[in-house]
């Protein structure tokens, strides 16, 4: 099934791009020419070769919704910030194929979180297509305008954490920044994180490992995106959004935000 729905898709690409370069192409050409980004999405997490564990997360993590929401397709080149293990860099290797890359970008202070996962989880070149990044926020390791979507999935709060030796991960504008810098013109740049109260101050990124999306909203804007798009298929509403994400109470049952943000052309 997965093959037969990778092979539908890139038919569909086919045909998108062949129709636009034919200025003759008919109505029923453009309508078989939309990519179908669920089954994208479907196809990646069904993969047969996926990490062993990784399916136990996917009723919280909800990765179809993800894929889907972010606009997954074969060819794309695409930047995961702070990817941590990798267990959506996994799926973004399967959706982009043996055509597309992925970057997974990490501090290299965070590699003591999760290293051995995301050592195992690439050795013996396990995702030909994806590169590892230690890099800092503030500098993404890929060229100007060299990319088709970035993504950054409960990431944006970690800006404001304090880290125990009293260094800082960066200015948080910079990721952003940098983000719009190595999109394409029209690329994409997918966000969730956990949700703090409206009107909740930059601090509760320290103090509640969550954030207001408003701040979020607000700084993509300021480094020139424009927003293209919410969704709720992570909202808990008996999540108060007041609790340490991390107390055993929420833990895996946060309430979170999704956005999706467009690089003007």
């Amino acid at each position: 099934m997965h093959n037969n729905l990778i092979k539908l898709v890139l038919a569909s690409s086919a045909l998108f791009f062949a129709a636009a370069c034919d200025p003759a192409d008919t109505a029923s050409n453009e309508q078989a020419a939309v990519i179908d980004y669920n089954a994208i999405a479907e196809a990646a997490v069904s993969n047969p070769d996926r990490w062993p564990d990784d399916s136990a997360n996917d009723e919280r993590r909800k990765p179809v919704e993800t894929l889907a929401f972010f606009k997954f397709a074969p060819g794309m080149s695409v930047f995961e910030i702070e990817a941590g293990g990798g267990y959506f860099t996994e799926l973004y290797s399967f959706a982009v194929g043996p055509e597309g890359s992925v970057v997974m970008q990490n501090p290299e202070s965070f590699l003591g979180f999760f290293g051995e996962e995301l050592t195992a989880r690439i050795a013996g070149d396990r995702l030909a297509n994806v590169r590892q990044s230690l890099s800092l926020f503030d500098a993404f390791d890929a060229e100007d305008g060299s990319m088709d979507l970035v993504t950054w999935v409960q990431g944006p709060h970690e800006m404001y954490y304090e880290q125990e030796d009293g260094s800082s991960l960066g200015a948080p504008a910079a990721p952003y920044a940098e983000a719009f810098r190595i999109l394409k013109p029209g690329g994409g740049f997918g966000v969730i994180d956990h949700s703090a109260v409206e009107g909740a101050p930059e601090t509760t990124g320290n103090t509640l490992h969550r954030i207001d999306k408003a701040i979020v909203i607000r700084m993509a804007e300021e480094a020139g995106f424009v927003l293209d798009g919410e969704s709720d298929f992570l909202a808990k509403p008996e999540d108060d959004r007041t609790i340490l994400v991390f107390s055993p109470e929420i833990r895996g049952k946060t309430d979170q935000f999704a956005m999706r943000f467009r690089k003007p052309e």
